[in-house]
């Protein structure tokens, strides 16, 4: 595959569509499904699992531990910790919860998944314990808006960071006013989670968009494959859809083989354009 590839920090390039784990293990009859589209992932090169403590309060990150049972070494792992466990002895504690769940004894990315009451100082100082311990290789933020990273910036420490993980999608591009630019200005690549803006229910007609079907049509893919390949056409951005069967595994590995052209992308602008001046970050 020519695939689009991301990097973080003092690890190997992934494939810039990655697996999502939202709404995972909260029905114990979907497991089995769970578990193998995961599996099929790795197997097609979508090596990055996202998860989080606060998914199915850990159901997700035990799916995940079991996917990834002798297939460790070949996955970027991936888990967010509670705001109000990111400080101190609680992130110690819950990072060492999460590893419990997910049958490993490190993780290779560890995220805080919205800012709360620990200040950014105290979360820097925890992660950085949790690197010293062995227990994470390198941390990252979640849902921070520009002026977050502005001060997470002037934090001691807190230019070790390796990501933002924020809400992007086709029709939710206010990250692009500022905080896109910025992320790449500072060589930090963006995850952007929902780019399917959740199978289309955070933007209704998104997946039935007259551009978006004919320039799918065009290429004999879906809608969400196109939706997916406008995400990761965006310089050291990667999506992780969340994906629970082994059929939609495989339609979003094939995204990373399309390239939209030029024209596609000018009219995706048109039917979807950026917002011209700064906006909420978009959080769900």
């Amino acid at each position: 595959m020519a695939e689009k590839r991301v990097q973080f920090a003092h690890a190997q390039p992934l494939a810039a569509i990655g697996q999502g784990t939202w709404y995972m293990g909260e029905n114990s009859r979907q497991r089995q499904n769970e578990v193998a589209a995961l599996r099929a992932g790795i197997d097609l090169g979508l090596t990055l699992i996202d998860t989080a403590e606060m998914y199915a309060d850990g159901g997700a990150e035990k799916v995940v531990g079991e996917a990834i049972m002798g297939k460790r070494d070949e996955v970027f792992l991936v888990s967010k910790v509670y705001p109000w466990n990111a400080g101190g002895q609680k992130a110690i504690a819950a990072c060492d919860a999460s590893l419990r769940r997910l049958g490993t004894d490190y993780l290779d990315l560890y995220l805080l998944h919205w800012r709360g009451n620990y200040s950014l100082a105290e979360t820097v100082e925890a992660v950085e314990t949790l690197i010293h311990q062995g227990k994470i290789r390198r941390w990252g933020v979640s849902n921070l808006d520009y002026s977050d990273m502005q001060e997470l910036w002037q934090v001691e420490g807190g230019k070790a960071c390796v990501t933002n993980q924020v809400l992007y999608h086709l029709a939710s591009r206010g990250i692009e006013h500022d905080l896109l630019p910025w992320c790449q200005e500072h060589t930090l690549p963006v995850m952007a989670y929902c780019p399917l803006a959740q199978a289309g229910r955070l933007r209704d007609g998104l997946l039935e968009n007259a551009t978006v079907r004919e320039i799918a049509h065009g290429h004999g893919v879906s809608a969400a494959q196109v939706l997916l390949a406008w995400v990761i056409s965006h310089q050291s951005v990667m999506a992780i859809p969340k994906a629970a069967s082994v059929a939609h595994v495989k339609e979003n590995a094939a995204a990373l083989d399309l390239n939209l052209t030029g024209d596609e992308l000018h009219q995706l602008d048109r039917a979807f354009p950026a917002p011209g001046r700064k906006t909420p970050l978009d959080v769900v």
